[in-house]
């Protein structure tokens, strides 16, 4: 049976049993920032078993995909090397909101193993939790499994959510691979560590909630999380003991067989990296569909390390063109038709791949010369430990993150100096702004999940209305639930209706004002924690509102007007960008309030300055057609037959609503927009600049905004002409002529200089000793311009013939330091190192080449101190 059908049957056996078919859900979780990414099935339910969240069905199936690579760098060392280890899997699980619970949920994993699957129950074990008697008793009695394949464990056997919340006792399936995949120990039993008895399904029973004080209650209605790995149970359907042996990989390994004209299973090390490639490149595919791009940062770091791995790998195999996005062909004739997304952006997933694929390609050479380099140093001190700062020099400049380095030393008999590692990682984390604050979307506050539970909901009006009369639910204030708040205080305000737009979609919240008989509230910003509910975000100006109270609530329209100019200008600048750039343009995030506009968007290249200028004559011209705005909600599968344009990572409800400009854009959008595409007036780029590997992002303005824009050039133009009294068009030729004049300038003082240079050379060489036969000089100059610092070093090298020099100079409070040794001399002394002897006297640090060195540092006070330090090294 293939995984295929596994799949298939697995779903379709639930569905008959009153469960809901639940699509799986991204792999970037939503509301979630504990999550790096969907690792598990009820990621997506998590808030339904918490009691925060409602839907229309109590049971659900699913077969979700799921990565596991985040949290420490040697997590992949094992993806390759072993039958199981993965970073990409499938995940079939069947799950119960308060519905069924212990009873039922073993009987249809029974059922649909021995019956539906038909397995041989005589290879089939149980385990439970050691108190569990009620799941011991349903297994034995119920299902007639004899007592001593029953096992009952500790915390192996017992699931929560965290520290506190959901949690309960959990009984898993175990398959029998038979005495020859064991361990041949004669206490070999459910439990051991070897691959005979392998877990295939996991039932997770939600029976407490745990307080603070680890104490556990019952839940009113206990319900079912269950988790069933796709590889796993296709391994024992097709008679395997290996998930890389199955049909989920086995198309992926044949197809790199054929790229490397190798075979499978004759070479050990080419099994592994065949292995690593099959794995990596499904981990890869999905997440890049999904919205995830290589980075150093997040989410994007682990891509990069997944795939960086993967192309080493494939340099292992004799791989010296691009390859992976070769590979993908494989893994989506495998997985598209269950994941027809990967169908419809294949062409974008290549791309990606293959620009990071070259990205690292310019680096992986000079960077494993330098960790070659650095083992045979180090096995001539007798050393196997690869220094943290290497592992970092290695990360920092080469793009090799600290698994790669610790996989390609592991095979020559080093370690990696982990700790020197993360202590060079968190210098620099200190250094810049940290970009990345969580792995999910913001989580939405637990206040509005409790209220949204309990039945309050917002009817949004704003699409035809920028006023309205409504009645107060809820107010919080300092997150709070609250009765009335007086003058000066800030709430957060809930209506039943409101026209006010919740920030969502990329654009920004409505500001305005909510008044009432007896206040006056200004609004900030809107927000909409949830789909259906409008919280806005406000400041009592005067008076006492209370829950209950009739209001009046009105939109700034100057605001809104502007927002939606800038936002219906997104959807006609993707339109634009796709017909001069190319069908890969996707939109990858955006940011529309009533000042601008950002638009982030799929592209691996900087635009050209005469692209630019297409997309904005284009742009333009699509306004001046002033095509209708049109919007209507349809269901999302007929939305999607008729071309409309969805987000990647988005996760669409069954109803979608459908923004239409003309025959120009048609997308999946909830905003605000123009009534007429000639509504936007002028449209205006204000720049274009890369964000991220294979994303552009641009920034623009519209309307008013951008007429001042360029209003404002035109009064600057006017300014310099007058600077530099040009008239007409002269403005142009007059800065070409001073520039040129200023280049011409530079060289003479140039050539000034090395005359000087020459000269003063001359007596600053009698000032060289003799330090043990060579000749040594140290010397404090005056120096503004770095240029001119090496310059000079460069004539004394040349005038010394055989020596070692030294240079201080200081300026602007900052000591700077050169160390120059000639060639001959470096067998017996390196620049490099003679430079961090003397830097640390300067307060700073350095390094360089053997024959040139450089240091900085905040001491200048002590160059002297530094300078006379070079004799004592030398001699």
């Amino acid at each position: 049976m293939t995984g295929k059908e596994v799949r298939e049957r697995f779903l379709k056996f639930f569905a008959e049993r009153g469960h809901t078919v639940v699509a799986s859900s991204n792999l970037i979780p939503k509301n979630d920032p504990t999550l790096l990414f969907t690792n598990a099935g009820m990621n997506q339910f998590k808030d339904l078993f918490l009691g925060l969240e409602k839907r229309d069905y109590i049971r659900a199936c699913s077969s979700q995909k799921c990565v596991r690579a985040g949290g420490k760098h040697n997590d992949l060392e094992n993806v390759g090397r072993t039958a199981r280890h993965h970073t990409f899997f499938e995940m079939l699980g069947n799950f119960s909101f308060g519905d069924y619970f212990k009873k039922e949920a073993i009987a249809f994993a029974w059922e649909f193993l021995t019956k539906e699957l038909k397995l041989d129950k005589s290879r089939l074990y149980v385990s439970v939790y050691k108190d569990d008697d009620e799941a011991a008793a349903i297994w034995h009695e119920q299902e007639g499994v004899a007592l001593d394949r029953i096992y009952r464990f500790d915390e192996d056997n017992f699931w929560s959510m965290g520290d506190t919340g959901p949690c309960g006792p959990c009984t898993e399936i175990f398959w029998d691979n038979g005495p020859e995949t064991g361990c041949s120990s004669p206490d070999c039993a459910v439990g051991c560590d070897c691959d005979r008895y392998m877990e295939i399904w996991n039932n997770v029973f939600m029976q407490f909630n745990r307080d603070e004080k680890g104490v556990m209650t019952p839940l009113p209605k206990p319900s079912v999380d269950t988790g069933m790995g796709l590889e796993r149970i296709s391994t024992v359907m097709q008679g395997v003991t290996s998930n890389y042996d199955t049909d989920l990989l086995q198309g992926i390994i044949r197809h790199v067989e054929k790229l490397s004209s190798k075979k499978y299973r004759t070479d050990q090390k080419d099994d592994v990296s065949m292995r690593v490639i099959a794995d990596h490149t499904r981990a890869l595919t999905f997440l890049i569909c999904d919205g995830v791009l290589p980075s150093n940062e997040g989410r994007g770091y682990v891509l990069r390390r997944i795939m960086r791995r993967a192309a080493r790998h494939a340099k292992m195999l004799g791989f010296s063109e691009p390859v992976l996005y070769r590979a993908l062909d494989a893994v989506i004739a495998a997985m598209g038709e269950a994941y027809p997304d990967l169908i419809q952006r294949e062409e974008y997933i290549k791309k990606v791949v293959r620009a990071e694929e070259e990205r690292f390609a310019e680096t992986l050479d000079n960077g494993l010369r330098i960790l070659n380099d650095e083992m045979s140093t180090l096995k001539a001190r007798g050393s196997k430990v690869i220094p943290g700062d290497v592992a970092f020099k290695l990360y920092d400049t080469y793009g090799f993150p600290l698994d790669l380095t610790a996989d390609i030393v592991r095979n020559e008999g080093f370690t990696v100096d982990e700790a020197g590692f993360e202590a060079c990682m968190d210098k620099q984390r200190a250094q810049a702004r940290e970009h990345w604050k969580g792995s999910g979307e913001e989580r939405v506050s637990a206040v509005y999940k409790t209220l949204h539970g309990q039945g309050l909901r917002t009817a949004f009006t704003g699409y035809d209305e920028r006023s309205g009369y409504s009645v107060i639910t809820a107010l919080l204030k300092d997150g709070a639930p609250v009765q009335a708040a007086e003058a000066g205080a800030e709430v957060d305000l809930i209506t039943e209706t409101s026209p006010f737009y919740g920030e969502s979609g990329g654009q920004a919240g409505d500001s305005g004002e909510i008044s009432s008989g007896n206040a006056h509230l200004e609004v900030i910003t809107t927000l909409k924690p949830l789909p259906d509910l409008v919280v806005h975000r406000a400041r009592v100006k005067e008076g006492v509102i209370k829950v209950g109270d009739a209001v009046d609530l009105k939109v700034a329209v100057p605001n809104r007007t502007a927002t939606a100019r800038n936002h219906t200008a997104t959807h006609l600048l993707q339109a634009a960008l796709r017909q001069v750039l190319g069908e890969h343009v996707k939109q990858s995030g955006s940011l529309v309030n009533n000042e601008r506009l950002r638009f982030d968007f799929t592209h691996f290249s900087a635009m050209t300055q005469e692209e630019l200028v297409r997309v904005e004559d284009l742009v333009n011209a699509y306004i001046m057609n002033n095509s209708e705005v049109s919007s209507r909600e349809m269901a999302l599968a007929q939305a999607m037959e008729s071309g409309a344009t969805a987000l990647f990572d988005e996760k669409y409800g069954d109803t979608v609503r459908v923004v239409r400009v003309g025959e120009v854009s048609c997308e999946l959008c909830g905003g605000t927009h123009v009534r007429a595409s000639g509504d936007i007036g002028l449209f205006k780029i204000l720049s274009e600049a890369g964000i991220a590997a294979g994303v552009r992002r641009i920034e623009a303005l519209t309307g008013m905004s951008a007429l001042h824009y360029a209003r404002h050039l035109e009064e600057e133009q006017k300014k310099i002409a007058a600077l530099l009294k040009a008239e007409g068009g002269e403005t142009v030729d007059r800065i070409q002529r001073l520039v040129a004049r200023q280049k011409e300038l530079q060289r003479e003082i140039e050539t000034l200089q090395g005359r000087l240079n020459a000269s003063a050379s001359a007596d600053l060489l009698s000032g060289a000793r003799e330090i043990a036969g060579i000749k040594t000089l140290a010397v404090k100059v005056e120096m503004d311009d770095p240029k001119g610092l090496r310059e000079l070093s460069d004539t004394l090298k040349d005038r010394i013939g055989s020596g070692i020099i030294a240079i201080g100079t200081e300026k602007d409070g900052k000591a700077t330091l050169l160390v120059v040794v000639t060639k001959d001399l470096t067998n017996r002394f390196k620049a490099g190192d003679l430079i961090k002897g003397l830097a640390p006297i300067i307060g700073g640090s350095g390094g360089g080449k053997p024959e040139l060195a450089q240091a900085g540092g905040s001491m200048p006070e002590k160059l002297d101190e530094a300078l006379e330090k070079l004799y004592e090294l030398v001699g």
